[in-house]
């Protein structure tokens, strides 16, 4: 089958985070699965753009990408050039996959696949929820979704990563079909996993995009009332204003002093989540949370909040804990796991990894994906 993805931003951008690194995983597999896949993506890369060949075909890691200028240096991501391309070249195609919403990539994309009568799916990423719908530029984007999003979604199929996600898709839009399939997550290889040993500081981490949505301002809030010697390591980047904006929260509070921010981490990533006591992913909204399996593949437990896309699975297989998004719930919450759960800690440091590689193996996820293609391509 040959299909084409279709993102507004693609790596070595990964100042976009998770949803870009599941899209380059999911186009690398299908490949070595042979199937036939391209990527049409911009130059997109935060407030910069890639140093990338601009309108030819770009092999990056088995799969073939066209990068295309963008004229826009926001979330918009409008690209003409783009748009041109799809419009000759998705007769060649026998499914249209577009990734995320909200830009005018997706939104086009969409709407000159539909007209040249191809299959479209659409993978939200975790841009269609009430969250989504209710923050930043709200008015704007309800105004699209009257106008043309809802018509354009009504005609696609809708791909889920969470049990959560699919039921709040389900609430908001009413596409040809959901299907809940997993993000392809990148996860250690290794296998002996060293346990962290006990020390007089309880070593908290927050891995991710720096961004309102993650809730690390509840984390920040929750700190003083933390009763125990703990240090908080912050890894990721984001707005300079914004993170300033939480570095004075941290400055107002007192709690500061047991604050490391070591900034964007990816080659490091692993190492740095092994040798960390307790993951904390406190999001306001989250489809799926990729930095919550690849903790647990190393057996760091994990404390997310309900907002959280993958908290029915920490729940079910006992790898953490969840709290609502209240920092009273945060601290109560790392109290508790401190004080009272270490031998739960080291269950699943001990067990989680083997569990991880099995549930989130490439073989069978492929192996899903692709029997979502054929039903789309065959009954689309």
């Amino acid at each position: 089958m040959r299909v084409l993805q279709i993102n507004a931003s693609y790596k070595p951008a990964y100042i976009y985070g998770g949803p870009n690194m599941s899209v380059a995983k999911l186009s690398e597999q299908l490949v070595k699965a042979g199937c036939i896949i391209e990527v049409f993506t911009t130059t997109a890369n935060g407030a910069f753009e890639l140093p990338v060949n601009l309108n030819s075909k770009t092999n990056v890691d088995g799969v073939d990408v066209t990068y295309f200028k963008r004229i826009t240096k926001d979330h918009t991501h409008f690209s003409p050039a783009l748009l041109i391309k799809l419009w000759k070249e998705a007769p060649n195609f026998d499914l249209v996959h577009i990734h995320a919403w909200w830009n005018l990539v997706s939104i086009f994309s969409a709407f000159i696949a539909l007209i040249k009568k191809k299959p479209v799916m659409i993978s939200p990423r975790g841009t269609l929820s009430s969250y989504s719908f209710n923050n930043k530029n709200s008015s704007i984007k309800k105004l699209i979704h009257n106008l043309l999003g809802k018509h354009l979604l009504k005609r696609s199929y809708i791909h889920a990563t969470s049990n959560a996600e699919c039921e709040a898709l389900a609430a908001i839009i009413e596409p040809k079909l959901i299907f809940n399939i997993p993000n392809f997550v990148n996860i250690t290889t290794a296998v002996n996993v060293p346990v962290v040993e006990d020390g007089p500081v309880f070593k908290l981490l927050f891995l991710s995009r720096i961004e309102e949505k993650k809730g690390l301002d509840i984390l920040l809030c929750a700190l003083p009332a933390i009763n125990i010697p703990y240090s908080l390591t912050i890894a990721g980047d984001g707005d300079k204003n914004y993170i300033d904006h939480l570095k004075n929260i941290a400055r107002d509070n007192f709690s500061d002093p047991g604050i490391t921010w070591i900034g964007f981490q990816n080659e490091t990533k692993f190492d740095i989540l092994r040798n960390h006591q307790l993951l904390v992913l406190p999001s306001y909204d989250e489809n799926f949370g990729n930095v919550v399996i690849e903790s647990l593949s190393v057996g760091t437990p994990v404390l997310v909040s309900s907002h959280v896309g993958l908290a029915d699975y920490v729940i079910k297989n006992s790898f953490g804990w969840v709290c609502e998004t209240t920092p009273e719930s945060i601290s109560d919450g790392i109290n508790t796991i401190a004080i009272n759960q270490a031998a739960q800690m080291r269950h699943i440091r001990n067990t989680a990894p083997a569990i991880i590689r099995n549930d989130f193996d490439e073989g069978k996820l492929i192996q899903k994906y692709m029997d979502m293609y054929r039903h789309i391509i065959t009954h689309g």
